[in-house]
This record gives C-alpha cells, structure tokens and sequence, in this order.
C-alpha cells in the first residue's frame, strides 16, 4: 500500500499528453523511489532476508535499467552506462539475455549505492533529454513505454518497502524504518454490510484503448455471475484474530490441500509480523512492534490464510469477475488510510450500500486462477514478457 502523499500516477489519459507532462510525472515518481530510501543506512540497502525479497539497491537499480532497455536503447547513438548492468538488473525477461539469480541479489556489493544513484542520474538525464528533443506529435509515441515505465516504478516503491519490512523483521533487534507517530485512540471497525452481486452476464476488462492500462487488463468482455453477497470492507486484525485463538492454523479442514501442507511446513500459527508477547498481540510494522489495532485492516497474510478463513466464516473469497463488477457498479467511500505510516481503520459508520476497500488502502485476495482474458495479446516484443 501507498501513503497519501504518493504522486499521482502517469496520466492515465494517453491522448493530449504533452512533453511537459511526461517529465513533471518521470521527475516526481522517480524521485518519490528516492525519498523511501532516505530512513536506510548504508547496510540496510544490500540485504535480502528471504529469497522472494529483494534488496533496496536492487530495486532502485532494476528500475533504472527498465527505462535504460525499453526507451533509451531505441534512441540513436545511445550507449548502455555499463555493459554488464542488464545481467545484473534484469529480473526475468528471457529475450533480454542472461540475468544473475533472484535469490543471490543480496550477494552483491558490488555496485556499490553511490554508483547505482549514479547510474539513475545518468538515465534520468538521458531520458529527459530524449523527451525535450522530441517534437510534440513524436511524445505519443514515447507515453506508452514512459507509462509503462512509471507504473513499473512506482509498482517497486510497494516492493520497495514489502521488502524492507522483510528485512528488518528478520532482525531480532526488531528495527524500525522510521520512528512511530504518536498513538491515537483505538478505534471501532467499521460496520459490516453485505452488498449484492447479481447474477446475469456482465462487461469486465478494459474499454478504452486512449487510457492506460496493462495488457493483461485487456480485452473488455462479457463473463457470468452467478450472483453473491460482497463484504463492503476488507477483514478487520480483530476478526482474523479470533480465527487465531480459535485454532484455526492447527485445523485442516478450513485449508486447500497444499495450503495445509504450506502451514505445516511454514510452522505458521498466526499471520507472518503478528507477534504474541505476554498474552498480547503485536504487529512488526515499518515502525517496529506495534500493538495489533483490532480495528484496522488484515495485512501481509497469504492467499491460503484468506481463503481458509473465508471457510471458517462460512463464506468464500470473491472472483475476479465479482471483485471488478463491485468496484465499478457499487458506489464507493475512502477506505483506511495512511497517516504518517501507519494504516488506520476507516470510519466506524460508512454511507449505507458503499464499499469502503476497493480504492487505496490494501491488497485483496480473490479465488480467480490468474489467467488470460479471452482474446488476450501480450504487448509485442519483450515487454509482452511484462
């Protein structure tokens, strides 16, 4: 999830974009990746505590090669900063050649941090040079790759901090990335409304081709619901609490098969940064141990966790299909927020009939496969790999 503060994201509207534009957006995003970096010390920005982490540097520099590989290489008499930077920064495009291991990154000092914020201020420069000496019926043609790009980036500012709460809850100093803000007030979850779904054919996928939108959104195509109830809110830590101290991890029958065996073989009893010290409930946050807010939404917890708890109540997660139908057809208010840093619950009495979660705030799980909508393209050339 994303502060408040965030900028907002490239212009989604394609059409009319000047060079202006472009390169207020690329300077405020680019430098957004920046200021989360500035709470690390030096050693904080190589390791990787767990395999699916990755480094800070890492991810400062990966981003930089995305705009280095997709723009910069098709301008003329552009030359790679480093020969062997796109093997170390590569993540996983196989037609873009070789790439050093994920689980090693952290093996690497080499870059140093002072060297890879050079090599984002070199690609910086070149890429808004590049945008400045083209004419303004040339831009369209760059705000594709550029809005890829920037969505690329600011998708790592999420990964970025994922990954640094990882490695600091790895510590058993139990490190902070910022000093907490002040306590406030424990506050009341808000009430809980079932929303109806209808059954019938509907419409989901992305319609307007002058918008931005990732290749797997598309196409817009019709899908069957067989009709549901929704949830206006995400699950509170109180609520997922009581499925903890009901037993809930040490009952198979609420898990799919492998996520029984992922429980077992994880040693999972409680979601990954809860913590129990003296019979209470605490969670490791970016602003170190907490005590766990009931009220406040469920985080960090796998797609096995959510969806043995859904059982346990009763109910199921959501389709993907169900998911997006809700979340353009049914009225919407704000939900949790960050304030300072830390996630706070929404207000305890939403509007009647609106969905608090479905804008900002938190990740959410549905029980769709992730598969290709009928039709689907991928984007051609290596960025279909994306």
């Amino acid at each position: 999830m994303l502060d408040q503060d965030f900028p907002a994201p490239f212009p989604t509207a394609l059409r009319g974009v000047d060079r202006a534009q472009v390169a207020r957006s690329y300077r405020t995003i680019r430098a957004t990746s920046l200021q989360l970096t500035e709470p690390l010390a030096t050693e904080d920005w190589v390791i990787q505590a767990c395999p699916e982490a990755s480094p800070p540097k890492w991810h400062l520099a990966h981003t930089t090669w995305f705009f280095e590989t997709f723009f910069l290489a098709a301008q003329p008499g552009y030359r790679l900063f480093h020969p062997q930077y796109p093997e170390l920064f590569n993540s996983y495009y196989e037609s873009q050649g070789p790439y050093f291991p994920r689980p090693r990154r952290g093996t690497l000092s080499r870059p140093t941090v002072n060297e890879v914020l050079t090599y984002r201020q070199h690609v910086d420069q070149a890429v808004l040079e590049a945008v400045a000496q083209r004419s303004e019926p040339d831009v369209l043609q760059a705000v594709e790759v550029l809005a890829v790009g920037l969505q690329h980036e600011q998708q790592h500012q999420e990964l970025l901090l994922m990954d640094i709460l990882a490695n600091f809850a790895a510590n058993p100093l139990a490190p902070a990335y910022r000093p907490a803000p002040e306590p406030r007030t424990e506050s009341a979850p808000a009430r809980l409304e079932w929303l109806e779904v209808p059954s019938g054919v509907v419409w989901i996928g992305h319609r307007d081709p002058g918008t931005f939108a990732f290749d797997n959104e598309t196409p817009y195509h019709p899908t069957y619901l067989p009709g549901a109830l929704l949830a206006n809110r995400t699950v509170t830590n109180g609520e997922f609490r009581e499925f903890v101290e009901a037993g809930g991890y040490q009952q198979p029958q609420w898990w799919l098969s492998d996520g029984w065996t992922w429980v077992q073989t994880q040693g999972r009893r409680h979601p990954r940064y809860w913590r129990q010290l003296d019979g209470t409930w605490w969670e490791f946050t970016l602003y170190g141990l907490v005590p766990l807010d009931p009220a406040a939404p469920l985080t960090h917890v796998s797609f096995y966790e959510a969806d043995a708890y859904a059982r346990w109540r009763g109910g199921r997660l959501p389709t993907e299909a169900e998911w997006e139908w809700a979340a353009l057809h049914l009225p919407t208010t704000p939900g949790p927020t960050l304030e300072e840093g830390i996630l706070r619950a929404p207000p305890p009495s939403p509007a009647p009939g609106h969905l608090l979660h479905m804008l900002g705030g938190v990740w959410e799980w549905c029980a769709s496969p992730y598969l290709p909508y009928p039709g689907y393209r991928p984007w051609p050339g290596a960025l279909g790999e994306y």
